[in-house]
């Protein structure tokens, strides 16, 4: 393996930061446990636990992806998008239907 260098180096300590972080909260309390404990002897809202884990590996994804190389300039060009989609570019210049506000 080789080591990463210039922004490369810094993803992949990002990557591991994340991961050992990802790592703390998964071996954590269970939030089965957590709620069971009296509210005032919490040392964290068990919700924002949750919360917390799933910023992380919304994170992890992202530096995964951008080590990997897949950047916006992956993505499908708007031709390409399922119709069902609605982007700002689909838009018509004026509101849409139903946003008037007669009457107001």
């Amino acid at each position: 393996m080789s080591t990463p260098t210039g922004d490369n180096a810094f993803l992949h300590a990002l990557e591991l930061n994340v991961r050992a972080e990802l790592t703390l909260a998964e071996t954590s309390q269970p939030w089965e446990d957590a709620v069971r404990v009296p509210i005032d002897e919490w040392l964290s809202d068990p919700a924002d636990d949750q919360r917390y884990e799933v910023g992380l590996r919304s994170l992890l994804g992202a530096v995964e992806a951008l080590e990997h190389g897949s950047g916006p300039s992956d993505h499908a060009p708007p031709a390409e998008a399922p119709e069902s989609v609605i982007t700002a570019a689909h838009l018509p210049n004026g509101p849409g239907p139903g946003t008037e506000t007669q009457g107001w």
